[in-house]
């Protein structure tokens, strides 16, 4: 079963799976917020989705997975647990390392170049110098 919950951020969206409970939503919901609405940080866009596996056996049967976009860059976020707290928890943690950088990535302007072959890091040519063929052509 798959179910859609409104959520405060409305860029943001929880969707859960399996025998989630309300508690854990609401958990994840305030988790979430925390990291995505920092000040400082541009546009965040995408969807968390948390898991419980139906088989009682799995060692970890959460999870949950984080699929943003922040700004120009996308940030994919996985974490698996025993208990629904200790993957919101270990969800929370990896997702505010990967917006760290993403915002440190747009605030400071580092953006990833092009290798030489597809363009990257090659000079254009230089326009006409003093003393070079553009001025001897206009000389009779």
């Amino acid at each position: 079963m798959t179910t859609d919950h409104p959520e405060a951020t409305p860029m943001v969206r929880l969707r859960s799976e399996g025998a989630v409970d309300e508690e854990t939503l609401a958990y994840a919901r305030t988790k979430i917020d925390a990291v995505v609405t920092r000040p400082g940080l541009p546009a965040v866009t995408g969807e968390v989705r948390i898991v419980r596996a139906a088989a009682h056996h799995a060692d970890r049967p959460w999870s949950a997975t984080a699929d943003l976009r922040i700004g120009g860059r996308q940030v994919v976020v996985l974490a698996e647990e025993a208990t629904g707290t200790e993957v919101v928890d270990h969800l929370q943690d990896r997702l505010r390392r990967q917006t760290d950088k993403a915002a440190r990535s747009w605030d400071n302007g580092h953006r990833t170049t092009l290798p030489p072959w597809r363009g990257g890091g090659v000079r254009p040519f230089p326009t006409a110098r003093p003393g070079g063929t553009a001025d001897h052509s206009r000389t009779a």
